[in-house]
């Protein structure tokens, strides 16, 4: 399966068929959005994600997402078959689902079922009943489908640079290890352990004495020996790959240690764990009975039940690849189908132009969602970019990193301005810090709102949540020095329509120089100069420098 393109492996089937283009999608704000539908039915649970997929800006954003423990999983221990009370439970689920999202308008559904339906012997009958009480099509995929569905979920939200990466997802019945940059799946593998399988066939006491923990831990090594050595042998010498995990059973491991944190982040979605900090939370989760943690916040009762094994197997992965780190993602298979969705349907050329314009392409979501006047914000992230760009190790020192980040506030700095006008920096700050920027970590999201909120009138203070939220002191000065970049660029944000065509910016001694460049000769823009050169207090406080802007006709 290494390097094979996934357009062109086998297409998840949809519960109807295409709609004439005149149907297709719903108006909001006067765009045309997709909205498609794709249910994940898992070992443990079942899940539903309902997202509208922008044509034009070929990308996605999630609507709904709804989750049933349905546990599948738990088969009859003689002859391995879904039991009826579990399919049962699943179809009861699945007629919600399919309810749900119908009433979301999508025009299609696309499904899929995993290791306890793919192996189970009246999984296909399963599949058949779903079919003829439910009108849903479901595709039984294959291991190595899995993993690939899992590869283009992840990849839709997360950057990969120039690294690899290992994606690890533990199922209930499989767990799935991927070798992937971002252009290609180099391996994709798919091994039957799983915290649903492990639980049901090696806990038999729990907690488990110290001897039987050894003996699940060695299966597990065992088991998973040829997916690791499969994906050593496609890592280049020199390379050392990023690894990411998702799953239920990552994000509860994520959030007990997250919770350790003086302060825990908002997201879980690209939160780092170091394998120092898993091993803590991993022996803590072992030592415990199913009572003790059920009452941890974020475990539920099923979780509680089936975390260890889940726990172990990552531990157990993170050991065999020697890895110290891993990154959580919380996009997987459910994501994934939209993506492969999105590729056969044309509104994606490949994944590599998927995954290089993350960033921009969440910016640009999150614009229209606030309704930012686009021209505009256009303008003042091509002026903020320009005045970055001339006063490199002057007025700022980054090298490189804060100029995207200064970007993205540009774009979103007056996405407060529908909720208060005179204080829109702070309702920009809140929206932007609670809104979805993919491909952005943690700290760098925190920084673009900090930016965005710093823009305009006073400087940061130690007791502003926005300042105490920022993670290092690096991290602080960044803000400071992009913040005052953008207050001058906004600065000349002053009419709907461009008055000023570029800037040249100098630094001369203890001196500022700012020419501004009309867009038409003998153009009036003293509005604009006034403006600029009211930021003289705050440029002087914060650099030491005195401002002169001249009109160059």
């Amino acid at each position: 399966m290494a390097g094979a393109d996934p357009s062109a492996l086998r297409e998840p089937v949809t519960a109807e068929t295409e709609p004439a283009p005149s149907s297709r999608g719903v108006l909001r704000n006067g765009r045309r959005l997709r909205q498609v539908a794709a249910i994940d039915i898992g070992t443990n649970s079942t899940h539903l994600l309902v997202a509208a997929v922008d044509p034009s800006l070929r990308t996605f954003s999630i609507e709904l997402a709804e989750k049933s423990t349905t546990r599948l999983g738990e088969r009859d221990p003689e002859s391995g078959k879904l039991t009826d009370a579990a399919m049962a439970r699943a179809l009861e689920t699945l007629r919600r689902f399919r309810d749900l999202a119908s009433s979301h308008q999508v025009e299609q559904v696309v499904t899929a079922a995993t290791s306890a339906v793919r192996e189970a012997p009246n999984g296909r009958e399963f599949l058949q009943k779903v079919k003829d009480e439910l009108d849903l099509e479901v595709d039984l995929v294959s291991g190595p489908e899995e993993a690939r569905l899992i590869y283009l979920g992840v990849l839709s939200g997360m950057p990969f640079g120039d690294r690899p990466h290992l994606l690890l997802d533990i199922g209930g019945g499989s767990t799935e290890l991927i070798l992937a940059d971002g252009r290609d799946a180099r391996a994709l593998t798919s091994t039957r352990v799983g915290a649903v399988r492990l639980q049901r066939d090696f806990v038999k006491h729990d907690p488990m004495p110290a001897q039987r923990r050894a003996f699940l831990q060695a299966f597990i090594q065992g088991s998973l020996e040829p997916a690791v050595d499969k994906v050593r042998r496609r890592i280049k010498p020199g390379e050392t790959p990023v690894m990411v995990a998702t799953s239920g059973t990552a994000m509860a491991i994520g959030a007990l240690a997250a919770s350790e944190e003086e302060r825990p982040p908002l997201k879980l979605h690209g939160y780092r764990i170091s394998r120092q900090r898993l091993d803590r939370v991993v022996e803590k989760l072992v030592e415990m009975s199913p009572e003790q943690r059920r009452s941890l916040a974020p475990i539920n009762d099923r979780r509680a039940e089936i975390i260890v094994p889940g726990a172990l197997i990552l531990q157990t992965t993170m050991q065999m690849l020697a890895v110290q780190e891993l990154v959580l993602s919380e996009r997987a298979l459910r994501e994934g189908l939209i993506v492969d969705w999105m590729l056969r349907h044309g509104l994606l050329e490949d994944r590599f132009s998927f995954q290089s314009s993350i960033r921009q392409r969440t910016v640009i979501h999150q614009v229209q969602r606030f309704a930012v006047n686009q021209l505009r914000a256009e303008r003042v992230a091509s002026h903020a970019l320009s005045l970055y760009d001339a006063t490199r190790g002057r007025l700022h020192r980054d090298e490189g990193p804060g100029r995207d980040l200064l970007w993205a506030a540009a774009m979103l700095h007056t996405c407060g301005q529908h909720i208060n006008l005179s204080a829109y920096h702070k309702h920009s700050w809140y929206l932007i810090r609670h809104g979805e920027l993919l491909g952005y970590s943690e700290a760098e999201h925190l920084m673009v709102a900090a930016i965005a909120r710093y823009h305009r009138r006073s400087l940061p203070k130690k007791r502003h949540e926005a300042w105490q939220a920022l993670q290092s002191r690096a991290n602080r000065a960044t803000v400071s020095e992009m913040a005052l970049l953008l207050r001058l660029a906004a600065a000349l944000d002053r009419r709907p329509e461009p008055v000023v065509a570029s800037i040249q910016a100098k630094v001369t001694g203890h001196e500022l120089q700012l020419g501004l460049i009309p867009e038409r000769v003998n153009q009036n823009i003293s509005l604009e100069q006034w403006s600029l050169e009211s930021c003289a207090s705050v440029l002087r406080d914060i650099t030491g420098l005195n401002l002169t802007v001249t009109v160059q006709q």
